[in-house]
């Protein structure tokens, strides 16, 4: 049966997705206005199919603050990416610059508030995302990084990416680090109907040492992992 619901799953949600974002890459010619609520209806069908076709349930535990605050989320399916728009009010993120380079995709991206991430230029890099934050973080919109830097299969306890403390104390944020265990359903081709978790673990203060705020981070994105094999 989950084979059934997995594949039934596909047919909905890529079909579906198709039309979302031809939408999208029409509106910021036609209706610019209406491209947030666009990526936030795609996120949410996205939710939908996740838990109404495949079957799955989502348990989210601990608390989510409102407002500006630099969120560091584990990674380890597609479905933590895909929930951002669902899951926070009008976030703003950093994503690999190769994503950008999707025809149509890239640029509503950018326009809804995903800044690019140029791992080769250094120091340049982290000038040039800090400013395209800035005018996200005076509107109160949350801060998204994934600070392993790519998917992490689920029990692997990857290090964070350097730019993520350089980030840490050029913002001036709080971290709120999120554990997530999609690894263990979501990636796998068949979908079964099991429960992913997310938890939101205690903010961590701006201001700190990078090793102290690259510990705490690390273990706290990594409550929900299994121990290491």
């Amino acid at each position: 049966m989950h084979v059934i619901r997995s594949l039934i799953f596909y047919i909905f949600f890529y079909g579906g997705s198709v039309f979302l974002v031809l939408a999208a890459v029409a509106s910021l010619s036609l209706f610019p206005s209406r491209l947030r609520g666009i990526c936030d209806a795609w996120s949410a069908f996205h939710f939908w199919c996740v838990t109404r076709l495949v079957g799955m349930k989502v348990e989210i535990t601990g608390d989510q603050p409102e407002g500006a605050a630099f969120y560091a989320i584990k990674h380890e399916a597609a479905f933590e990416a895909i929930d951002i728009p669902n899951r926070f009010t009008y976030p703003a993120g950093f994503a690999k610059k190769e994503l950008f380079d999707i025809p149509g995709w890239g640029r509503a991206a950018r326009t809804y508030g995903a800044i690019p991430v140029h791992r080769k230029e250094g120091a340049k890099a982290l000038r040039n995302m800090l400013k395209e934050a800035r005018p996200y973080i005076n509107q109160d919109r949350p801060i998204i990084i994934f600070p392993e830097g790519t998917r992490v299969k689920h029990g692997e306890r990857a290090k964070l990416q350097a730019g993520f403390a350089a980030l840490y104390k050029l913002l001036g944020l709080p971290v709120i680090p999120v554990a997530v265990d999609s690894g263990r359903s979501y990636a796998k081709l068949w979908k079964r109907p099991e429960t992913i978790r997310v938890h939101f673990g205690e903010p961590i203060p701006p201001g700190l040492p990078r090793a102290e705020v690259e510990a705490r981070t690390h273990a706290a994105i990594n409550a929900l992992n299994s121990p290491p094999a």
